[in-house]
Formats: C-alpha cells, structure tokens, sequence
C-alpha cells in the first residue's frame, strides 16, 4: 500500500509544479540605448549650451588672471635689468634686487590665483554636469519604465554600456524589441519652442584653455603652492 501512496504524492507534487510554472507569465524583453535617449533629450542639449557658456567665462577669466601675471613677470624682467645696469649707483641696484623679490613673491601669489581658480571652476563644473546628469537620468530611467509597460515587457536592458569583458550587455537585439526611439519621442513631446536659432552644443570639457603658471626668469624659487579648496559637503 505504501508503493501506491508515494507514487500518488509524486504525481500531485509534480502537477502542482506544472500549474505554478504555467501560472507565471512568459518573459518579455525589450531593449534601450540609454546613451542615446539622454544625448538626445532637449534638456541635455539645453544643459550642454549652459556648461559650455560657463567653461567659456571661466576660461576668459582665467585668461586674464594670467595676462596680469604676465605683466608682474614683465615689471620683474625690467628690475632684472636694472639691477645688472652698471649706470646705477649700488644703493639703486640693491633697491633694484629688493624690489624683485617683493615682485617675484608678487608673481607667485598671482599663479597661486590663478590656479585655485582654475581648479575650484573645475570642481564646481564638474559637480554640476554629475548633478544634472543623475537627475535626468532618474526622470529617464521612470520614463523606460512607462514605455516598457506598455510594450507589456516583463524586463528592459540597457544595451548602451559595455560589460565587464568590455563588450556589448546586449550582443543582438531583434529592432522591433528596442524602444530606443518611442522614449526619445516621448521625453521631448514637452519641449519648449526655440526662441532662436536651434545650435548642438558639445558637452563641457572642464579643461581651461590658459597656462596656470608664468615663466619667470633669472628665478630659482620654487612655485607657489595653491591654497587647497574647503571640501564640500554633499
């Protein structure tokens, strides 16, 4: 009697498993560059156009902390000479040579300028692309997600990155599973209409464009060294 009760209990359990597994809903998947959707959305081109005209006013004001540098350099050049003139008396020559050590301690308070300026703008740059880039990127991920659901997808792959092989996550995906396009047509169905011109703006580079340190001559000192920026807290 025993043989008969296992053999009935196996066919229930096993049934039972059947039913489970057909009870749950077949896997659906769909496919999206998230590169391209956030390279595309019009506030990435609006933020791009914002950072580039930062980076633009940071590099001409860099460039003229280093223009008026370069006129110390230019005013320690002319006591140099002066200090080598033998038309001088020798009290105006040590004048001369105290005069240009106060001028080159001048110089390198000027390069200590100009480079904490260069890096803070860096920093701050920096702080605001990463910020903007990981809020539009939530409201995106949000907006794949509506997407997907409508396509009743039960999972959706970023195939835009690479894997930890450095190559493709998604190595072939059939078109009609790639919803790539119909997000980009939704995230811009709010844009606002240009007021000028539409111009593509390049993202910012956060690198300046001016030298941050001058050339002196004739000096042995060392460079001075930028006063490091107070760390901001997040």
């Amino acid at each position: 009697m025993k043989n008969p009760i296992r053999i009935l209990i196996s066919l229930a359990t096993l049934s039972a498993g059947s039913i489970a597994l057909q009870a749950q809903p077949a896997v659906k998947l769909v496919v999206v560059d998230m590169a391209k959707v956030f390279d595309s959305h019009y506030k990435s081109e609006e933020a791009n156009v914002k950072f580039r005209d930062a980076e633009q006013k940071a590099q001409e004001q860099a460039e003229e902390l280093r223009k008026q540098g370069q006129i110390l350099v230019d005013e320690y050049k002319e006591l140099a000479e002066q200090a080598k003139s033998t038309l001088l008396t020798p009290e105006a020559r040590t004048k001369a040579e105290a005069d240009m050590a106060k001028k080159y301690e001048e110089i390198q308070r000027k390069q200590a300028d100009v480079q904490n300026f260069v890096q803070n703008t860096q920093r701050s740059l920096q702080q605001r692309i990463g910020s903007h880039r990981d809020l539009l990127l939530e409201e995106i991920s949000k907006l794949v997600v509506e997407v997907a659901k409508k396509h009743g997808a039960t999972l959706a792959l970023d195939k835009s990155g690479p894997s930890v092989f450095r190559i493709p996550v998604v190595l072939y995906a059939d078109a009609a599973y790639d919803i790539t396009e119909e997000v980009i047509i939704e995230e811009n169905k709010d844009r606002p209409a240009p007021t000028a011109p539409a111009t593509t703006a390049a993202p910012a580079t956060t690198t300046p464009a001016a030298p941050t340190q001058f050339t002196v001559p004739n000096a042995t000192a060392k460079p001075a060294t930028p006063t490091p920026a107070p760390t901001t807290k997040k």
